[in-house]
Order: C-alpha cells, then sequence, then structure tokens
C-alpha cells in the first residue's frame, strides 16, 4: 500500500490531554484580569469624579462635594449618583477629614473655589490588587497610585 497520512491513537489522546490542560489553566487567568480591569475602571471612574468636582468648584466659584458611600459602593456628585462596579471581594476605604464624616458608611471630599481641597484618600484593594488615590488638601490634586 501507499503512503497513509494521519494521526495515531495515542497521538490524538495527548493532544486531548494538552487541550484539557490548556482549558483547565485559562479560565482562572481570565477571572483575575477582569477582576483587575473592573478595580482600574472603578479607580479611575472615582478620580474622574473627584476631578470633576475640583473643575467645578474651580469654574462655579463655590465649593463642591463628592460623597462617597463605601457600603453601597456608590458615589454622589452634583446630586447624580455613580454606582462602581467592582468585584466582590473589593475592600472600598474612604479616609476623609473628621468634619467631612457624614456617619461610618458615608464620609466627603470638600474643593474649595481655589482648587483646595478637605483632602483625603480612597484605597480599593483585594488579595490581588489595591489601588489608591490621594487628595492633596493644599492643591487638591488627584493621585493615582497602583
Amino acid at each position: 500500500m501507499g503512503n497513509i497520512k494521519g494521526f495515531t491513537l495515542l497521538e490524538i489522546l495527548v493532544g486531548l490531554a494538552i487541550l484539557a490542560l490548556v482549558l483547565a489553566i485559562v479560565p482562572p487567568m481570565f477571572t483575575n484580569v477582569i477582576d483587575s480591569t473592573q478595580m482600574k475602571s472603578a479607580t479611575r471612574t472615582l478620580a474622574s469624579g473627584l476631578k470633576q468636582a475640583r473643575n467645578e468648584a474651580i469654574s462655579k466659584q463655590r465649593e463642591t462635594t463628592l460623597t462617597l458611600d463605601v457600603e453601597t459602593r456608590q458615589f454622589a456628585l452634583g446630586g447624580k449618583q455613580h454606582q462602581l462596579d467592582l468585584p466582590k471581594d473589593t475592600k472600598l476605604t474612604l479616609i476623609a477629614a473628621n468634619t467631612e464624616q457624614l456617619n461610618d458608611q458615608q464620609a466627603a471630599i470638600r474643593f474649595f473655589p481655589d482648587g483646595s481641597s478637605t483632602g483625603g484618600r480612597i484605597e480599593l484593594g483585594n488579595q490581588r490588587n489595591e489601588y489608591m488615590i490621594d487628595v492633596n488638601w493644599l492643591t487638591g490634586k488627584i493621585q493615582i497610585s497602583p
């Protein structure tokens, strides 16, 4: 007979074993990537809200606050509520001035017409990732740290 081309049973089984191994390893990796992306997105959303509050205080020459509720994972700016999309195991912490503590779960960061603020820090973290948003009290500058 001529030259027969194909795979042996052993080659097919090895190929299926490798495929099964890859399928077992890859989904958990995607979960970590998705969680990291959600935290990064929420961090940027909060930083954007803080920058918007500062810009509004300067442009309208009046005090503006961003209020954060760590229990419901929402922040309020200009009367509008914004929901933060965070992984379930993410811990959200707000460190703010005593005068801006509304209760155990809510506090605000206030910006003044000259751009300064009451200052504060927002921390988002879990076992894999941690992000911090610092608000400088003197300049009102917002900085994200991984």
